[in-house]
């Protein structure tokens, strides 16, 4: 895993954050939740945690999914 950056909802997503993950994201922000949203790599996709339980990642086959955390 490789650690990207972190940046708060309700401001400008770094200029890391690919392109195709950022209409989830603000989907994810438009529900109201508030925090910190951190960009890791995992196997070269991209995924952003959101510190409110969600995430937002870019599967093996290409689909972008916006779930809440799994226990």
């Amino acid at each position: 895993m490789q650690l990207g950056t972190r940046w708060a909802t309700g401001t400008a997503a770094p200029a890391s954050v690919p392109a195709s993950l950022r209409p989830a994201i603000a989907e994810v922000e438009g529900r109201g939740l508030v925090g910190h949203w951190t960009l890791t790599w995992l196997e070269g996709r991209a995924i952003a945690e959101l510190d409110a339980g969600w995430e937002v990642l870019q599967s093996a086959s290409g689909e972008i999914i916006a779930r809440p955390f799994e226990d």
